[in-house]
């Protein structure tokens, strides 16, 4: 397989965004905090700061996810409780918090999630939008598609975007709901 089995360019460009009714700091303040991430993701349960000081560019977050059997349930996924390791690759207070997913060595992989804040029309009101981009196919990826055929990896990319699509549209509409309600 190569890096990029269905075209050149990212694999995955997905965005969500969400008008939150707070400044941009406290939404921050909410978004960086890692190990509360349970209370608006789809997969990530939450986790725990490893290395680093939290929340700080360089940090270590190793997350404790779950996913149910039926999310895209033809394709070799990880099914049930699983643990990854991110590293804060941005962290500019008020501005963005981003992470890059870690391979089985500690190295960032091209698989990074973010949180980009502006100040929104409306008085203390924050514009969030959260993204996920993924280059080169990750550790992850290379082993689930490792046996496919072209066509069911062009079929297991085009599921897969459709699911992180949905998903993240539902986080940044949980995350106002949290925010709001501080």
């Amino acid at each position: 397989m190569t890096d990029t089995p269905m075209k050149d360019g990212p694999l995955f460009e997905v965005r969500a965004e969400a008008v939150i009714a707070a400044p941009p700091e406290a939404v921050y303040a909410t978004v960086s905090d890692l190990p509360r991430c349970g209370e608006w993701s789809e997969e990530c349960n939450g986790g725990e700061w490893i290395s680093g000081a939290p929340g700080t560019v360089g940090a270590v977050f190793r997350g404790e996810n779950f996913r149910s059997p039926d999310v895209v349930a033809w394709a070799p996924v990880v099914r049930g409780t699983w643990h990854t390791e991110a590293e804060v690759v941005a962290a500019e207070p008020g501005r963005r918090f981003g992470w890059a997913m870690r391979d089985s060595a500690g190295r960032a992989q091209e698989s990074v999630w973010s949180y980009e804040l502006a100040a929104g029309n409306e008085a203390d009101s924050t514009v969030l939008v959260h993204s996920f981009w993924m280059g080169r196919a990750t550790e992850g990826i290379r082993g689930i598609t490792a046996e496919m055929t072209e066509a069911e990896r062009t079929e297991f990319f085009s599921a897969w975007a459709a699911k992180l699509t949905a998903e993240m549209a539902a986080t940044v509409q949980r995350v106002k709901g949290v925010v709001e309600k501080s």
